[in-house]
């Protein structure tokens, strides 16, 4: 038998067993700190699209002679700074002591390229340049999304770390989403606005980029110690679980499946891709195919965007029911990707009618009839055919076609985002995963660099119908890949009990012993 010093020493070792990660109010930190990286993420998000329907007329407002093609390299110059950043950022959030510093610094570059891009209206040259710098630098300031992936990997514990990605992923999709819807309730302002301090215009351009600084000086603020702990419980977890000295030798021999890992991220890059389509042609397609004016434009796709959102939120919600029913990879294929497909093939133009034409502001009849059209001219709205040859011949992508188009992307898109990050998050293990959703980031920058400028190129040299099948066939290639990957998709729940789980059975374990010995 036992005497009362070794059953001490059992009391003790039970009683180190079962503490748990955190204390209630450690939680609590915990959980608030991990709610403002959600309104990070979606902050950033929101700071790329706020800015993508109004960016090609008010590119047009500065600048008559910049074209649509050199407005994808604006809208290419957010994701290239991100793109370029990233890892700068990912490696000074691991050498710090806390994320807390990045994140302020990111901040703050953040709040002074928003008002750059907010003063364009009083640079007097180069202002199409001067824009590219602005937006490039609120791309800079983004490459913190890599720190806010890498942190809720490391602030979440196996059992939350599921929800936590997919919350952080609908905070990504809803500033996508929602940054054209609030593009648009400052279209009352108008073109020229209210002129404020230096006669520098609050307009509905440039209240966007006022917004942005707002928003990310309240970011600044709840990163300051008060609001903001860096909190992290993964690493603690997986030493207590694996009964390991450290981190390292506990995930060591864990190998995540490669082939699907990267089918994942290219599957990213293709559903970025294909959604920064929409958001960056979507002013100029809609002026083009259907004859609006600037403000029309900005208006109407604030509210089709709004009604995307809230398909978006709707479908999120729909989404942890779904996969419960059916299994995740399927969800992702059928749910995701063909919904996406077929928003594409929706968006294919056929049928006999062209748009409307559009002529330029000053035009040379063949005449000899030289006319020079005011900006609100009836003459000006449409497909610009001097500058589009493709306007003539090409068939006009019908109003239903389009909505119903968005509307299938509106359901596939937050799907396929959501389950296609949360599915790599499985695929992983029970792991660090900074870097590899550092590589995930890269993909989603480098379809954001690349995509407005493919697309803006495509539409504008071969219109609607060679843009359309283009996407299709690209959604079609990352969709045959998972679905040969079908299998190797479906991840069971982590087959490791939780630190809590495996404490409390331990514990009974142990008391078990004592009252035997007794």
């Amino acid at each position: 038998m036992m005497n009362e010093s070794e059953l001490n020493s059992l009391d003790a070792e039970a009683s180190n067993k079962v503490q748990i990660l955190e204390t209630p109010e450690e939680r609590r930190v915990r959980q608030l700190s991990l709610k403002i990286i959600y309104f990070t993420m979606f902050l950033m998000t929101l700071g790329f699209s706020i800015i993508l329907t109004g960016i090609w007329p008010y590119l047009d407002k500065l600048d008559k002679n910049a074209g649509k093609e050199f407005m994808g390299y604006i809208i290419a110059a957010n994701p290239l700074g991100q793109f370029i950043f990233s890892p700068i950022f990912g490696w000074w959030a691991n050498k710090a002591s806390s994320v807390r510093t990045p994140f302020i610094v990111s901040m703050i570059i953040f709040c002074f390229a928003s008002a750059m891009y907010s003063c364009l209206d009083i640079v007097e040259n180069n202002v199409k340049c001067w824009m590219v710098f602005a937006r490039f630098f609120v791309g800079v300031s983004s490459a913190n999304i890599v720190i806010c992936r890498s942190y809720v990997s490391a602030a979440t514990t196996l059992k939350e770390r599921t929800k936590a990605v997919s919350l952080l992923t609908l905070a990504q999709t809803l500033g996508f989403i929602f940054g054209p819807m609030l593009q648009g309730l400052f279209t009352p302002l108008g073109g020229d606005g209210i002129k404020m301090f230096y006669n520098i215009p609050l307009s509905m351009y440039t209240a966007p980029g006022w917004l942005n600084v707002f928003l990310g000086l309240l970011n600044l603020i709840l990163f300051l110690p008060k609001f903001f702990q860096d909190k992290r419980v993964a690493a603690r977890e997986q030493m207590l679980m694996h009964g390991k000295e450290s981190e390292k030798e506990t995930w060591k021999a864990i190998k995540p499946d490669y082939l699907v890992s990267w089918a994942l991220i290219f599957s990213l890059f293709v559903f970025v891709f294909n959604f920064v389509l929409l958001e960056s042609l979507a002013t100029p397609l809609t002026m083009d195919q259907f004859a609006w004016t600037k403000k029309e434009a900005l208006e109407n796709m604030a509210y089709i965007m709004t009604a995307g959102g809230i398909i978006a939120c709707g479908t999120f919600m729909m989404i942890s029911p779904l996969c419960k029913k059916f299994k995740e990879n399927d969800v992702l294929i059928y749910g995701g990707f063909f919904l996406m497909i077929l928003g594409r093939f929706t968006h294919i133009p056929y049928g006999t009618e062209t748009p409307k034409l559009a002529y330029p502001k000053e035009y040379g009849f063949e005449n000899g009839t030289y006319v020079t059209f005011k900006d609100d001219d009836d003459a000006v709205l449409g497909c610009p055919f001097v500058e589009q040859k493709w306007c003539t011949t090409t068939p006009k992508l019908g109003f239903t076609e389009f909505i119903i188009g968005y509307l299938l992307t509106s359901f596939g898109y937050p799907i396929g985002l959501t389950l296609i990050q949360t599915i790599f998050s499985k695929v992983l293990g029970p792991r660090p995963q900074g870097n590899w959703m550092g590589l995930m980031t890269n993909a989603g920058c480098l379809s954001r660099i690349f995509g407005p400028i493919c697309v803006s190129m495509l539409y504008t040299r071969f219109g609607t119908l060679v843009i359309m099948l283009f996407t299709l066939v690209l959604m079609l290639i990352p969709m045959i890949w998972l679905f040969i990957l079908k299998d190797r998709l479906y991840i069971e729940d982590f087959k490791n009990r939780t630190v809590e789980m495996e404490d409390m059975s331990e514990r009974r374990n142990l008391q078990s012993e004592k009252d035997n010995i007794r």
